[in-house]
């Protein structure tokens, strides 16, 4: 396939906002394409040239890349960023060029949009190449590696080719949507994803997914395994508003901790150690003490266990704020601030070891094994747990939970096997504010924000329009309008983190009736408390957040779908009558 037939796939997802069309048109896309590119396709679509876990970065910033925008088109880089300033989008910036560009070697391209002879396999290996490029002269090698492929290529494949160093693809097409595409291109119905999905909640990696699937079809799809090194997509809670209902509906559970820290999936590979977030990312680099932790501390060849890290206060000997630890998630200074903010990590489970996978053992199995992997007295615990039949103990520990300053606690069903990517009732959190009236937070996603008046012009943005997840139908729907429980400080913080995100129209994943003043891309989690949710007919969500207001920000450890969703929200709706 050519890059620019590739691309004129990506224009017709960019133009939709229909999620049915969407799959239409990436069931096409993976019919043309064949068994050696198929992974490749994927990534690129994803704006990658690797699954998100692996830290390969193609490594140009705005910068950087418009300089190799001024250099394949004849223009300044300060003139790219002028129209970039102006446009918001550096692929729209690099189309304009080369159009403007009387140059004979594209000229055919730029009118025809699909003669183009270079190959995807070309654009991917010319990315891989910027992205392996190091030593001195990096910047400027790389510059010259993406001027030489923008001049070989037309207005609209230069268009997408630039956005994917920069990492914004704008397409508005998830992960269930993908994998939507792949099963009714090569299984005949968008229904067949669930025979994808176990594979892909094992393996985090889509191209894998992809490959596997033209080559060995769904049979050697069913066989692909947890491996070290490659992230296991995290279970997650539900939630239940009190101990009364945890018993009536779990009966005799594993009762942990809730700790408010990052999650951090630790990989043990022999002398090698890798770490990875929630949402996929390679934080291996960012936390020293977690490795050597792992090295000394794990009694295993090789491992995968599920933590929670937070900071310590070593001379007060407490547990810091989630405020706190987010500090720790940094690029550089990463060995002084781990001198300031030295972290503990609570493993919770173990999901492989010894080449073995464990995810279908029940948890009561797999807290044997992990409490006899890591030894005691260190950096990295086994998280402290019981087993609890009854309202008045489960009571008693909330309680002490919430008097060490935590959040509350996890309750767990002891025969539950470990359901990668799951959201069910086997895990339940109880916090400290779920009784009562309605004081239990939400994750929230913005969705776009309103200019504001009299003060808040300062800002540019008034109020934030917020949603949810819906997991049916792969889409956000909005839930309120927030205006308060915002500083000015944090209203500055959200017009410049949602800079880099505005787009022109709706989202392709955004449902809703209310149209704010600047759309943004539903990428920023945000913790919001409301005094109730009540029933709307103007918020898609079916429901709505009355008095909401900002607690804080946690697009840092969250992916959008991993917040709240519809059915959590209905079922939250539904307790607030039970008490």
């Amino acid at each position: 396939m050519t890059f620019a037939q590739f691309s004129s796939y990506l224009e017709k997802l960019e133009k939709t906002s229909s999620r049915l069309i969407l799959i239409d048109i990436l069931a096409d896309l993976f019919r043309h394409a064949s068994k050696d590119e198929i992974e490749k396709i994927i990534y690129l679509s994803q704006g990658r040239i690797a699954p998100f876990f692996e830290a390969t970065e193609i490594g140009m910033a705005e910068k950087t890349v418009a300089e190799s925008i001024a250099k394949a088109f004849n223009s300044t880089k300060e003139a790219v960023l002028k129209l970039y300033g102006k446009l918001g989008d550096m692929g729209i910036v690099a189309s304009l060029l080369n159009s403007k560009v009387k140059n004979p070697a594209f000229a055919e391209a730029s009118a025809g949009g699909q003669n183009s002879k270079l190959a995807v396999d070309d654009v991917f290996e010319t990315l891989t190449k910027i992205a392996k490029t190091q030593g001195e002269g990096t910047v400027e090698k790389r510059q010259q590696l993406l001027s030489d492929l923008l001049k070989k290529l037309d207005s609209v494949s230069v268009k997408h080719l630039v956005r994917i160093p920069l990492g914004n693809m704008r397409l508005g097409i998830g992960d269930p949507t993908i994998l939507d595409g792949l099963a009714k291109a090569k299984l005949g119905d968008k229904s067949k994803r669930k025979l994808l999905e176990g594979a892909y909640n094992k393996t985090s990696d889509m191209g894998l997914i992809a490959k596997t699937l033209f080559s060995g079809g769904i049979a050697a799809v069913n066989k692909l395994k947890v491996q070290v090194g490659k992230p296991i997509r995290s279970e997650l809670c539900e939630r239940l508003p009190t101990a009364e209902k945890v018993i009536e509906k779990m009966s005799s559970v594993d009762v942990q901790y809730k700790y408010d820290g990052f999650r951090v999936q630790i990989h043990k590979d022999g002398e090698r150690v890798s770490m990875f977030s929630r949402n996929l990312e390679n934080m291996t680099h960012m936390f020293p003490e977690l490795i050597k932790a792992t090295l000394q501390q794990v009694k295993a060849k090789t491992a995968i266990l599920d933590t929670e890290a937070l900071a310590y206060q070593v001379e007060s000997e407490e547990f810091l704020p989630f405020q706190e630890t987010t500090k720790r998630r940094r690029k550089y200074g990463i060995a002084e601030m781990a001198q300031k903010l030295p972290l503990k990590a609570f493993a919770f489970d173990i999901l492989y070891k010894d080449g073995r996978s464990l995810i279908d053992l029940p948890l009561r199995e797999r807290i044997a094994i992990l409490q006899k992997t890591i030894s005691e007295d260190g950096v990295l615990m086994v998280s402290q747990t019981e087993q609890v039949r009854d309202v008045k103990r489960l009571t008693i520990l909330l309680e002490d939970a919430i008097s060490k300053g935590l959040e509350g606690l996890v309750v767990k069903r002891l025969q539950s096997p470990y359901e990668a990517g799951g959201r069910n009732f086997n895990w339940v959190k109880l916090k400290r504010h779920s009784s009562g009236e309605l004081q239990d937070t939400i994750d929230c996603v913005i969705l776009g924000y309103i200019f504001g008046r009299g003060k808040r012009t300062a800002f540019g943005a008034g109020a934030l329009l917020v949603g949810v997840y819906d997991e049916s139908q792969d889409e956000f729907v909005t839930v309120s309008k927030i205006g308060t429980g915002l500083t000015d400080e944090e209203w500055r913080e959200i017009k410049v983190k949602s800079e880099k995100l505005k787009v022109k129209t709706k989202p392709a994943r955004v449902n809703s009736k209310i149209v704010p003043s600047v759309w943004v891309e539903p990428k920023i989690v945000i913790e919001v408390l409301a005094d109730e949710i009540t029933k709307s007919p103007l918020h898609t969500a079916g429901l709505a957040l009355r008095f909401p207001r900002l607690v804080s920000f946690r697009g840092l450890d969250k992916r959008a779908e991993d917040a709240t969703t519809v059915k959590e929200l209905v079922e939250m709706y539904k307790e607030q009558f039970k008490k």
